[in-house]
């Protein structure tokens, strides 16, 4: 066989680019069976994207919906006494520890004491029902990031005139009048007293009753709530800081302020939402990470099908690799050639990967109003891992040609 009747691809010392020629070509001409075996890195690539982007999805919606309760908010209740103490005389918090700590402490921007009383209340037709009342300032609106879908809130005038008027939940106002709308100017007897309801509301987040806020609530001024109790006692103070950072804090100064102004064997829970929404942040980046994990399997499962097909491959070339060591190609060459094709095949699927897992959730956010978070960085990672395992499960087929014998390839039928 002379030089000239030898392909270029065939001849010792070739060079980089001409090594990636023939791998282009050689995948140009096993096309069905190239793609098959790209199918399982487009679809680990893809998915490792679409993982991250579930994963950070999910993580800004948690986030989304515990800030939207309030990060800025502190809270005050009453526990009872320690342990060992009895709790025959307690020591509840009153409006005056309110306007303490809003002396003592920097930074308060509204608050708002609670008080609760439950009602069986007239709610026309001859019906009765089961409303729990709670006594709050017009601040409470601010402080419990509320969500007035008809009529107004209660202001300073309607305080300090003790009008009597309230606003009911959404839920109840459907379920008792049968809109929102229909409610505003009913009137609702609190043992005989006629309150007019100026609007409804609703929580920012549901916290599903676990809060104060049930579904059959009605606010009223707490200056009118003074009205219905003996002792000026509250159940709960609320207090919203001007920035998150203030709010940790805040809060070990409200306790101090507040444990200052009653007996020590009281025990009073100053809390806010800043640990909760550390650790939720936490359980998102870690689900995130597992999930990312699980993807990876997919990956290597597919650079075990890279591997098998290579190995194959180099069965069904043995002489081809005869006649390309006959003519003077090192095992070097012959190792990079079949290095040079795994790795391809491995950045094809990885590309057309990233090119589905990016149009997914960009498409979401064309086509919607939701603002899908798309990571950069994992389209970056996928790539980098479609190449590593490119790599890593093309040496063993691509060593294994290198060592092939070439007087013994060339006899290969």
């Amino acid at each position: 066989m002379t030089a000239a009747l030898v392909p270029k691809s065939f001849r010792p010392n070739m060079a980089f680019g001409e090594i990636i020629t023939f791998a282009y070509d050689t995948f140009c001409s096993n096309k069905v069976r190239f793609i098959l075996t790209a199918l399982g890195m487009v679809i680990g690539t893809a998915s490792l994207i679409l993982v991250v982007t579930i994963g950070m999805t999910g993580r800004q919606y948690v986030l989304a919906q515990i800030q939207a309760f309030g990060t800025n908010e502190v809270s005050a209740e009453y526990l009872g006494g320690a342990p060992h103490i009895s709790n025959t005389n307690p020591d509840p918090l009153t409006v005056d520890d309110l306007r303490a700590v809003q002396l003592a402490v920097p930074g308060i921007i509204a608050s708002s004491p609670v008080t609760q009383l439950s009602e069986r209340v007239p709610v026309g037709n001859g019906k009765e029902k089961d409303v729990t009342i709670l006594g709050v300032d017009p601040e409470y609106l601010q402080v419990r990031n509320l969500i007035i879908p008809t009529g107004r809130f209660f202001d300073q005038e309607d305080s300090q005139a003790h009008n009597k008027v309230g606003l009911i939940t959404e839920k109840m106002a459907i379920v008792v009048y049968g809109s929102p709308q229909a409610a505003i100017g009913k009137v609702i007897k609190l043992t005989g007293l006629p309150f007019t309801i100026i609007g409804t509301f609703k929580e920012r987040v549901d916290t599903f009753g676990q809060s104060e806020i049930v579904d059959d609530t009605m606010l009223i001024p707490y200056s009118v709530s003074r009205y219905f109790m003996e002792v000026p006692h509250v159940k709960l103070l609320y207090f919203s800081m001007e920035d998150p950072s203030m709010v940790i804090p805040a809060t070990a100064q409200i306790k101090r302020v507040l444990q200052s102004r009653h007996r020590a064997e009281s025990v009073y829970d100053v809390s806010n939402l800043t640990a909760f929404l550390s650790m939720a942040d936490r359980i998102a980046t870690g689900l995130t990470w597992v999930l990312l994990l699980i993807s990876m399997v997919t990956l290597v499962v597919s650079g075990i099908g890279i591997m098998n097909i290579m190995l194959a491959t180099v069965t069904s070339r043995i002489r081809e690799i005869g006649i390309r060591k006959a003519v003077g190609a090192t095992n070097r060459e012959i190792r990079f050639q079949f290095l040079a094709e795994a790795i391809l095949i491995s950045l094809i699927g990885g590309f057309v990967g990233i090119v589905i897992g990016l149009a997914i959730p960009y498409s979401v956010r064309f086509l919607t109003e939701y603002h899908v978070p798309i990571s950069g960085w994992s389209a970056i990672i996928a790539i980098i891992v479609s190449s590593v395992v490119g790599v890593i499960f093309g040496t063993v087929p691509a060593a294994r040609a290198a060592q092939l014998d070439p007087v013994e390839s060339l006899r290969y039928e």
